[in-house]
């Protein structure tokens, strides 16, 4: 049900605005519906648009000017503006997702639209400020207008002003990929340290010493916590962040196509949000929902075919180098249709056979997963890297020992939906002119999901993973797929903005380090403490856990516990999740992998019980139908006893928890299977100390208990 609060004109300016005059220049103040946020809008002397934000009236973003430089234009929309009109208005609705974090979710906001228009040119520009009691977004409009027309973005020239020397988590600046680890550092330290933040990738184009990536996470001297991300990135480059290091202020800097020009625009047209999140509680950071609620609701009217699914699959085996993604050892180039595969030998570490895939069919039908993923399944795999090759795939053709039709009458026997894979090697030209004929294959083949990937540079030559053009692909592909009732999956796409809620067949990205690099040399193991406030504030992520063997095939060693790779499924929402490592090691720890086969994917209700980034995240989720609640731990690079309450809890009732933790021995490093479980009767007032290994944490299944069952359980109080 949606509701909308309209505030009576008379109450109106008193609500929301207080009007200030700086010399003969008109500022106004708008505040969030519980007054804790502040936001002021002035223009400058030279008529330039400025704002700034306020949290308990002390200073989080300091004066920062809006607008662009324009391409192939002598005057820029930067300055000599005057406000012709503002417009005013309060919004309160509340909304059920698909799938998500809680089933409903608010979106209560006051709002500033403030029309300017640039004297010299005639030229109109809007500003739409949204005001959360969470923080800030806004966003630039241009509306159908006789003196603009069409026109191309040289740079976008929003700033954000910091107030000092903050500590952030972040990554380089890249127009091609995110898959960095995080690095904690001083806002001044980043240009000394960004040549040791960019290490090699399939695709990169990092672009400065001081550009970082958003979504970026501060923490100010004073304790504010700050997060700078966008929302709604729709026909729109992406957005990094360029520091002025001397004086701590961010702007705003758009990927480039291959002609360097940041976005073609024409009227009408608005941008993508640009968002602030800011509070004293690390955990408001995690709990805000901004990103979505900037959002236009779902345009898919019958979503009961969107469904949270829980895998397992063959790709831990690609990845580690046990198996491969190709059938031969004979080809050093392939021509789709004309390569004769019958004359080939298998090289004999082809992971995607038709035995193969059965074991894991069987394996997911017995442990009651829902589907599984097989990579490597059609032809075209031997030469599909590196080669700056156009017709790369054709996303229908099989390789020889892959029945493609029996494997999907096995899995419908068995119970088992099966999830296809697209890897397009970023050759976009190509995926779309096969995706018709690919989401059908998949529509008669009963595949309810693709997992969709963009490794290496792109083609079209010279564009890069974060254009415009690259972003519209991205937003075809969902919309297609909706087509014809098709979940994505995205890896090495462009970060999402919270475009799941318009589209929510976007069921999962990567679209950051996720696990396989933990098989490419490691990962930090604090990597997993960033990621919700940095990653996930766009949506969720496809992170690939349940890695319980450290020591993996090829020589590299996963930077976790056992026990935080079981807290990874609540603290690392997705509603699509992989049971990642091999069905054997699980096998060998059946005691622990029952958490895995228990947690739910989709929920009623989080709690964000303690957080810190880079040093702990501990969440509590309510699941949807059952009542039953879990909770996930995920620990830094020191040891800690952390202390959670229960108070989340009905009160009336009690409760078994099932705890899954680190043993006092413990390490990341040195005894990461070092684990314990223990059952204790729980209730609304109680609390729980609890130690989480370096790299490590706990997960918590609870449940509510009949006095029979917990007769005999030690009580926490």
């Amino acid at each position: 049900m949606y509701t909308k609060i309209s505030i009576p004109n008379r109450f109106r300016l008193s609500f929301l605005f207080l009007l200030l005059f700086w010399g003969s220049v008109q500022a106004q103040v708008l505040t969030s519906p519980s007054q804790t946020l502040e936001m002021k809008f002035s223009l400058s002397g030279q008529g330039e648009p400025v704002y700034e934000v306020n949290l308990n009236s002390i200073p989080v973003i300091l004066p920062s000017k809006l607008g662009f430089d324009l391409k192939n234009d002598d005057i820029d929309l930067l300055n000599g503006f005057q406000v012709v009109s503002t417009k005013i208005d309060s919004f309160d609705e509340s909304w059920k997702p698909v799938w998500g974090e809680e089933s409903q979710i608010r979106n209560h906001y006051n709002e500033l639209l403030v029309e300017l228009l640039q004297n010299s040119t005639g030229r109109k520009m809007l500003i739409r400020f949204r005001l959360f009691d969470e923080g800030l977004g806004f966003r630039y409009e241009f509306p159908l207008q006789e003196k603009m027309g069409y026109f191309v973005i040289s740079e976008e020239k929003t700033q954000f002003a910091m107030t000092g020397d903050h500590k952030a988590f972040w990554i380089p600046g890249d127009y091609d990929t995110q898959e960095y680890d995080f690095t904690e550092s001083k806002l001044s330290e980043i240009r000394g340290l960004m040549k040791t933040a960019i290490t090699p990738n399939a695709s990169q184009t990092p672009f400065s010493d001081t550009g970082v990536q958003t979504s970026l996470m501060m923490k100010s001297a004073d304790g504010f916590y700050i997060n700078l991300h966008e929302a709604a990135l729709i026909d729109y480059p992406a957005m990094h962040l360029e520091l002025d290091d001397q004086n701590m202020i961010f702007t705003s800097h758009l990927t480039p196509d291959a002609q360097g020009d940041k976005g073609y625009l024409y009227t009408p047209t608005t941008t993508p949000w640009r968002t602030i999140i800011v509070s004293k509680n690390a955990g408001d950071i995690l709990a805000s929902r901004i990103t979505y609620n900037l959002n236009e609701p779902s345009k898919i009217e019958d979503t009961s075919w969107i469904k949270p699914m829980k895998y397992v699959g063959v790709w831990w085996e690609m990845i580690t180098g046990k198996s491969s993604w190709s059938y031969t050892n004979d080809f050093k180039a392939i021509k789709l249709g004309e390569t004769d595969y019958s004359k080939a030998k298998p090289n004999g570490t082809h992971g995607a056979t038709t035995e193969n895939v059965k074991k894991y069919i069987d394996f997911a039908a017995k442990h009651g997963f829902d589907g599984v993923l097989v990579e490597g399944w059609n032809v075209g795999w031997e030469d599909w890297f590196g080669n700056s090759k156009d017709y790369v795939f054709d996303f229908l053709t099989p390789y020889p020992d892959f029945d493609l039709k029996g494997i999907s009458a096995y899995a419908k026997e068995k119970g088992v939906k099966m999830i296809m894979h697209h890897e397009t090697s970023s050759s976009v030209r190509n995926y779309e002119r096969h995706m018709d004929q690919a989401y059908q294959l998949m529509k008669d083949y009963g595949y309810p999901a693709v997992k969709s990937g963009y490794v290496g540079d792109i083609i079209p030559r010279g564009e890069y993973h974060y254009s415009q053009w690259l972003v519209n692909h991205y937003q075809y592909a969902i919309e297609k797929a909706a087509e014809y009732q098709i979940m994505v999956n995205a890896h090495e796409a462009v970060r999402p903005t919270g475009v799941a809620r318009t589209w929510p067949n976007l069921i999962g990205n990567e679209s950051a380090r996720g696990t396989e690099y933990q098989a490419f040399g490691g990962s930090k193991a604090n990597h997993v403490t960033i990621l919700p406030f940095t990653r996930q504030i766009g949506g969720p992520m496809d992170y690939t856990p349940g890695v319980f063997e450290m020591d993996v095939f090829n020589g590299s060693h996963v930077n976790s516990t056992l026990a935080n790779q079981m807290a990874l499924y609540v603290t690392l929402y997705s509603p699509l999740q992989m049971a990642a490592d091999f069905p054997e090691n699980y096998d060998r720890f059946p005691d622990a992998f029952q958490f895995i086969k228990d947690v739910a994917l989709d929920w009623e209700k989080s709690v964000y019980l303690e957080a810190e980034p880079g040093y702990f995240v501990t969440i509590a989720r309510k699941a949807k139908g059952t009542g039953e609640w879990f909770v996930g731990n995920v620990n830094g690079l020191d040891g800690r006893i952390g202390e959670i309450k229960f108070d989340f809890l009905d009160p009336e009732k009690s409760y078994l928890a099932e705890i899954y933790a680190d043993k006092a021995d413990a390490h990341f490093k040195t005894n990461p299977q070092a684990y314990e479980i223990r059952k204790v009767s729980v209730n609304a007032k109680s609390v729980l100390k609890e130690y989480s290994a370096p790299g490590g944490g706990y997960a918590i299944r609870i449940r509510e208990a009949s006095k029979e069952e917990l007769k005999g359980i030690k009580k926490l109080k």
